[in-house]
């Protein structure tokens, strides 16, 4: 419950929330566990962790550099799941896994849900599940008490988005653009409308991800949703500074406190 309880809070205090996303393993396990340390202490409300796959189809260059990274750093199921429950033992903020279902049919459904839950997952993203085909999934998942967090885009049509509101858990993953993850110079111009139509069918929290990498456009954002999710723009920085565990450290946390602090400006010019 640690997801509804940290929105649920933010609300309270009129802010919404941060959620920042890395690739687990890139550039390796232990500065991993680092980062996600870092960037709850300067403002991540909710951390996502991307379990690599070979075929990313939702992931952008960056992503699929850094999963190919962390692959050849020998990351699998079972060293993510290690890793989280190392985390577990050092933080409360929520953590989420997004990867691909060919892992988890792999490694099995119930085993992935069971031993997920254990090492400390609250909430889990599969871009390539379909609706229709996750019931079984979403069944263990709700047994287990993890959230199965589903995905709706600019093109999701009003019954897509109803059968969606209807099964969701958590948040819903608000897609702001059709194509794949990466920094992008705009926030897009569909983003906001998306929203308000999904707002129509749940009273569940939105959070927008896919584009979003500067200040500007996090409070541009948090403007009109409940969180933003931010990816890209902080695996560059794992990129461009892995081999410098220190002044990556620095760098990301720097980048985190500026994002919430755009989140913040914007949520207190649009509270009543």
């Amino acid at each position: 419950m640690r997801i509804k309880s940290t929105f649920k809070e933010l609300k309270s205090r009129g802010e919404k929330a941060l959620i920042a996303f890395i690739t687990a393993g890139d550039p390796d396990v232990e500065t991993t566990e680092k980062l996600v340390l870092e960037m709850e202490e300067k403002g991540a409300d909710i951390i996502e962790l991307g379990l690599p796959f070979s075929d990313p189809l939702a992931d952008g260059p960056v992503i699929q550099k850094s999963s190919q990274r962390a692959l050849k750093k020998g990351m699998n199921t079972s060293a993510f799941l290690e890793m989280i429950s190392r985390l577990r033992q050092k933080t409360r903020v929520p953590l989420l896994v997004l990867t691909y279902y060919n892992l988890v049919f792999s490694y099995g459904e119930e085993k992935f849900i069971t031993d997920a839950a254990r090492a400390g997952i609250d909430g889990l993203v599969i871009p390539d599940l379909p609706l229709e085909e996750s019931s079984s999934l979403q069944s263990l998942a709700l047994q287990q008490g993890v959230d199965l967090i589903y995905l709706l885009t600019p093109t999701s049509t009003e019954e897509r988005i109803r059968m969606t509101s209807e099964r969701a858990q958590g948040f819903i993953y608000c897609v702001a653009l059709t194509g794949v993850t990466g920094v992008r110079d705009n926030l897009s111009i569909n983003a906001e409308e998306m929203v308000k139509r999904i707002k129509n069918y749940t009273p569940l929290p939105l959070a927008l991800g896919f584009g979003i990498s500067t200040p500007q456009q996090a409070g541009e954002a948090a403007a009109f949703c409940d969180g933003i999710i931010v990816g890209s723009g902080i695996v560059r920085m794992v990129e461009q500074l892995g081999e410098s565990p220190g002044n990556l450290l620095r760098e990301v946390g720097n980048y985190i406190s500026s994002l919430k602090e755009s989140t913040r400006e914007t949520s207190s010019q649009v509270r009543p």
